[in-house]
């Protein structure tokens, strides 16, 4: 009996979880992207790229997608790396595997964030003529 009232507390507490982000979300507006609107406005972003904001747009956004990718590859390879280190038991095959891991990891995060330093400056000073 105490097992069956745990249970069907426990899916109470989970069902409310899930059914309050839908009450937080109740307003009078038309469409709930309005207030998204809204708030990009007020923060001070545009609400569409120009003509001539549209390349460096499109090429930032690409940037930052591939950039955030090789990001969750970097954390994929350290857990591996890390998981294989722990389960060696003192293999030290598998000790110099999981180091390989690590290294190329972190060498391969070194080498995106210097092609992005590098796209970074040539496109702030070369491309766009700032500063």
């Amino acid at each position: 009996m105490k097992k069956h009232f745990k249970l069907v507390l426990s899916l109470l507490v989970l069902v409310a979880l899930l059914v309050l982000p839908y009450f937080v979300f109740a307003t009078s507006s038309s469409s709930p992207l309005s207030n998204l609107n809204t708030v990009a406005t007020q923060g001070g972003y545009q609400q569409g790229a120009s003509p001539q904001n549209l390349l460096p747009t499109v090429i930032g956004g690409i940037i930052q997608t591939a950039l955030g990718l090789l990001g969750a590859i970097f954390i994929i390879l350290i857990v591996i790396g890390g998981y294989i280190w722990m389960t060696a038991s003192g293999n030290d095959q598998k000790m110099e595997k999981a180091k390989n891991y690590i290294s190329r990891a972190i060498i391969g995060l070194i080498i995106t964030f210097s092609a992005w330093a590098i796209w970074y400056f040539i496109l702030q000073k070369i491309i766009l003529k700032t500063g």
